[in-house]
């Protein structure tokens, strides 16, 4: 019997491909439904993994606890505080560390999996189920030992986080069914754009109901609904709010995204294909050259940007010295931000190619980044311009504040474009119905290097004695990125 000389050429191509195109763009019945899906999940990362329930954890529990405890009682007052904060920090990035771990190493074999089984939907309702539950709990999440413990608030954000990856690489493995080929860059942007919308909301209903009645009293005399600050109850609400509102906008995307599973398929059978096809993908990785060239790229870009979004935040409070006000402000204008970056980031790539986008969207990143790193207390622009009050409001009083809220919105529109680019071009490289299998891949390459960035930060403010110089060694890995970037060889764009 002859032997296709395709299939000699290509271990990967005796696999069951599935259907990969769909039909309608970004506001059509499947392409909205997949997009809404990240209006109702991406909350909970914004929020709990970023700037509300993470913070609270490391500074008000383990930090407040430790002080409490009594155990660092020898140290003078600011270096206790120092070492209970960096205890907090260490706890979270315990967190970060294990999750990060368990999915780099078992996300590839679900996104191989996913692309032999049967519907995906049920998969994902697992997934959000988990993700519900273990943020609901987090109400319990307690200062001075009261409720839950620490290690099992620790192992319920392990649990969400991991669970909200394998969520990631389901969803993603049905965006080539969501809408016509050319039209997934908008329907991928929208729901970027959607997810951080969504979390723009809450902050804003958080501080309006909660934290600005409480400061000021206004626009309401007290805080509502009885809620306690002092109890840190607005931090811990964080947790069930997210969880009902997954719960509730996740309904219109399993009534009406388009499925590419094959209703009937074993999973065992998936799960056992899928993981022999991880490994034949690694072996066979020279017949998706450019490929895994993008993924070695991102895993170096993807680092950098990271790195850059979690210590920008330490730059604010070291600097700028910017209070829970100001943070949560900052926080609502990212995410708006970041809204309009989904959509850019859709609209770049149809203008100039996926390619091009992203280098432009890197670019904005480093060069932001650097023009972030000008400004202090005292100047801006690495003391060409003196730093002066412009206002006598309760935030953001001064040119410095200002300036640099500004430069927040490039970073958060470019990070977030960043994103629907990144994903817009594996769906462009990746085998026709395999985009699963190779959105695991493309989540271990965001997950796999998470330590590079932190270790430069270190090494080169210990070596200069400046933190400024540490945070600009992060631009040697988006350099690198951007590098292995430029070598991609994209397929022909078609109408």
């Amino acid at each position: 019997m002859a032997t296709d000389p395709a299939l000699a050429a290509n271990p990967l191509a005796n696999q069951p491909v599935r259907a990969s195109k769909g039909e309608g763009g970004a506001l059509g019945k499947t392409g909205f439904a997949w997009a809404v899906f990240e209006w109702a999940r991406n909350p909970y990362y914004i929020l709990i993994v970023i700037y509300i329930f993470a913070p609270y954890f490391a500074r008000d529990i383990i930090g407040a606890d430790l002080l409490a405890s009594g155990a660092l009682d020898g140290l003078p007052p600011d270096k206790a505080l120092a070492a209970a904060n960096a205890q907090g920090q260490a706890t979270i990035a315990s967190v970060t560390k294990w999750a990060g771990f368990i999915a780099a190493m078992t996300a590839p074999f679900l996104g191989a999996a996913l692309d032999r089984g049967g519907p995906l939907k049920p998969i994902l309702g697992l997934f959000l189920g988990s993700i519900v539950i273990c943020s609901s709990m987090l109400w319990f999440a307690m200062p001075g030992g009261q409720g839950l413990g620490v290690g099992t608030i620790m192992a319920l954000l392990v649990i969400a986080y991991v669970s909200y990856t394998y969520s990631e690489v389901t969803h993603n493995a049905m965006l080539s069914v969501a809408g016509e080929p050319k039209r997934l860059a908008m329907i991928s942007g929208l729901g970027l754009g959607l997810g951080n919308g969504a979390a723009t909301l809450i902050f804003l209903a958080i501080a309006m109901l909660f934290v600005l009645p409480a400061t000021t009293g206004w626009p309401f005399a007290t805080p509502q609904f009885g809620v306690d600050l002092a109890k840190f109850e607005h931090a811990r609400l964080a947790g069930p709010i997210c969880a009902a509102w997954l719960a509730l906008f996740s309904i219109p995307f399993f009534l009406n995204a388009r499925d590419p599973g094959v209703p009937g398929a074993s999973w065992p059978k998936a799960f056992r294909e899928g993981a022999a096809s991880v490994w034949r993908t690694l072996r066979a990785a020279s017949q998706y050259r450019q490929l895994m060239k993008f993924l070695v790229a991102r895993m170096f870009y993807a680092d950098a940007m990271a790195a850059l979004l979690a210590l920008g935040a330490v730059y604010v409070a070291l600097f700028l010295g910017w209070d829970f006000l100001e943070m949560l402000c900052y926080a609502i204008f990212a995410s708006a931000c970041a809204f309009a970056g989904g959509i850019f980031g859709g609209w770049l790539e149809n203008r100039i190619g996926v390619k091009r986008a992203l280098v432009v969207e890197i670019l904005a990143m480093v060069a932001t980044g650097l023009v972030q790193l000008s400004i202090t207390q005292e100047s801006l622009f690495l003391g060409l311009v003196e730093n002066r009050e412009v206002w006598a409001g309760p935030v953001f009083p001064t040119l410095s504040d200002i300036v640099y809220l500004s430069l927040i919105s490039v970073v958060a529109v470019t990070a977030t474009a960043s994103i629907s680019s990144g994903r817009t071009m594996l769906v462009t490289l990746a085998p026709p119905g395999r985009s699963g299998e190779f959105f695991g891949l493309y989540a271990i390459a965001g997950t796999i290097t998470v330590w590079m960035g932190p270790l430069l930060v270190e090494q080169f403010t210990l070596w200069s004695g400046d933190q400024r110089v540490g945070m600009v060694s992060i631009n040697l890995l988006f350099f690198i990125g951007l590098g292995v970037l430029l070598t991609v060889r994209m397929p022909e764009r078609t109408t």
